[in-house]
């Protein structure tokens, strides 16, 4: 059967021989760098041992001794198990999601962690590998194909944007945003750059927009200026590198440069077109004319082009709206992020505070426990979200270079595992880990130093918590598992 595994006897005894070593060896040095700068955060002058269950490093050491145990488990279940149970998998995870919504105790506004005795787990972060390998066995599924149908994009989203859902019911955001890593693993397995370039112009939109209200370029806000010519080179660029017609592409570049030119020689006169009738003119008739060429040549890609320009204008022209549906905390975020407001007691605190640990680091840091924002407390979360700046302030360039290395070191060396798996499923599940580490690698640092908005992103094996050291355990360990066995494969 095409996509099955060999049932070699000697499968799970070569477990260890077949066993990629080197990712259990960063995944070692990360674990342990995690729980020293956990110490180091969380250290306040009292000389407890880092091994004392008092402080924070001593319960994260406990983690770290349960997350061995169970990458042991994982290592010793078939592989053809995770393959097999994906679904049931996934649907279990996402029925304690439902459940989480409705007994979840509110903490702090949010609803996502479950009370199991002296612990508290995040079922979210089990749903990461849930869904990775719910996706990894569909397109595993034989003879799927992304681009077949519709329905294959409908089922891929399905299975993405369910706990999506489920996770901002419980008013996790950042939480939920981490799925949205998985669009690169539908890139990869054929989904049309279109789209990838879609959600980038997407999140370039939003951002200009919001940043560039205050000032006014023509009778509109600058931002929405620079947007709308923004729009205007992608669609000549569509033209010339998608629709290959490059006369097209000429046509519409000149009517936009004769309408830009004839509304600088009337301003002369003093007579003005405000922003808002100039493009709204040029751009229909650029569109009228790019349809009249799709009837005459019949380039069907012209519609898509067209199609590509409506939906990004309507996007800019809602981006107000859902700006101001958002929740006044995350308004405030997102305008210290982008330097609209400077609000250093309240939404920008942590950030600056973080800034000014990292920058008095230095090139070499003040050194172990040295840390004067760390000891004094300045940065609060200083042991789960912002634990990078402890680094920085301790370690310095050196050190936040190092910690950033080894995440390179790994997220490569899982991408090289993704190459090699001779089955759908195993390339797939290795790409969807690769994608949960980007994107909390990238998001968590940009928090830190003040690039991203503060939305709760922890840093993989270093930020102190069970639930996300757990959950990328599950990760790395069924992706181990699964390559491990890839010589008893049949190769699809």
């Amino acid at each position: 059967m095409a996509g099955s595994y060999g049932n070699s006897p000697r499968d799970g005894q070569g477990i260890l021989r077949h066993l990629d070593w080197l990712t259990v060896i960063l995944y070692l040095l990360l674990v342990t760098a995690g729980v020293v700068s956990i110490y180091a955060a969380s250290y306040d002058f009292d000389n407890a041992s880092i091994f004392s269950f008092e402080e924070f490093s001593g319960k994260q050491i406990t983690w770290i001794g349960f997350s061995l145990l169970l990458g042991l488990v994982l290592l010793v279940i078939d592989s053809r198990m995770y393959e097999t149970y994906a679904y049931p998998i996934y649907f279990a995870l996402i029925c304690l999601l439902i459940l989480t919504i409705f007994i979840a105790p509110d903490i702090k506004g949010s609803r996502s962690w479950l009370k199991l005795g002296p612990m508290s787990l995040q079922p979210a972060e089990f749903a990461k590998f849930a869904t990775a390998l719910a996706l990894a066995k569909l397109f595993s599924t034989y003879n799927f194909n992304l681009n077949a149908s519709v329905g294959n994009y409908l089922k891929a989203l399905m299975i993405i944007f369910l706990p999506v859902v489920l996770i901002l019911a419980q008013k996790e955001t950042g939480s939920a945003l981490v799925y949205m890593a998985l669009f690169f693993v539908l890139y990869r397995e054929g989904m049309s750059g279109l789209i990838l370039g879609a959600a980038l112009l997407a999140v370039v939109i939003f951002v200009v927009a919001i940043k560039y209200t205050e000032t006014s370029v023509i009778g509109m806000p600058a931002g929405e200026f620079a947007i709308m010519c923004l729009i205007m080179a992608m669609m000549v660029g569509m033209l010339a590198a998608y629709v290959k017609n490059v006369i097209i592409a000429r046509n519409v570049l000149l009517l936009f440069a004769g309408t830009a030119l004839v509304e600088w020689i009337l301003s002369i006169w003093d007579w003005h077109l405000t922003g808002y009738a100039y493009f709204g003119s040029v751009m229909g008739i650029a569109m009228a004319y790019c349809l009249f060429e799709m009837l005459r040549v019949k380039a069907s890609k012209l519609i898509v082009t067209v199609g590509a320009v409506v939906v990004s204008v309507a996007f800019l022209m809602s981006v107000g709206m859902v700006f101001n549906h958002m929740m006044p905390h995350q308004q405030k975020r997102i305008k210290v992020a982008l330097s609209i407001e400077d609000d250093p007691r309240d939404a920008g605190y942590n950030v600056n505070q973080s800034k000014i640990a990292i920058g008095s680091g230095g090139a070499t840091g003040k050194g172990f426990l040295k840390g004067t924002q760390t000891k004094l407390k300045y940065v609060p979360e200083q042991h789960t979200d912002f634990i990078f700046c402890t680094i920085g302030e301790e370690e310095g360039f050196v050190g936040t270079t190092a910690v950033i290395l080894l995440f390179l070191m790994l997220i490569l060396r899982v991408i090289a595992i993704a190459e090699r798996q001779p089955t759908v499923f195993g390339r797939v599940y290795a790409y969807c880990v690769a994608s949960y580490l980007i994107f909390h690698f990238c998001i968590n640092i940009g928090m830190v130093i003040g690039l991203c908005p503060v939305i709760g992103i922890p840093l993989p094996f270093f930020s102190y918590g069970g639930s996300s050291l757990w959950g990328f355990t599950f990760l790395l360990f069924i992706l181990l598992r699964i390559d491990a066995s890839r010589a008893s494969r049949l190769t699809r």
